[in-house]
């Protein structure tokens, strides 16, 4: 699990968007973009070509799941 003071700070490091905690990914709110990043042992893997962009429907699922506006 990754401490809240951590995921308050992190950022998307491809859009600089604020992350959302969905099971062991990160996912960035930006919606151009829709980056997943894993998490592994605790520690975000925060590398852009090891990321995944989600298609767009996985995304607003995501977004809408953590209350997040969706477009």
């Amino acid at each position: 699990m990754i401490d809240k003071e951590l995921l308050e700070i992190l950022v998307c490091p491809l859009s600089k968007a604020e992350l959302v905690l969905d099971g062991d990914f990160l996912v960035s709110t930006d919606r151009d973009t829709r980056r997943r990043y894993r998490i592994e042992d605790g520690i975000p893997i925060m590398l852009i070509d090891e990321s995944e962009e989600l298609d767009l429907e996985t995304w607003r699922e995501i977004m809408r799941k953590h209350g997040k506006a969706v477009e």
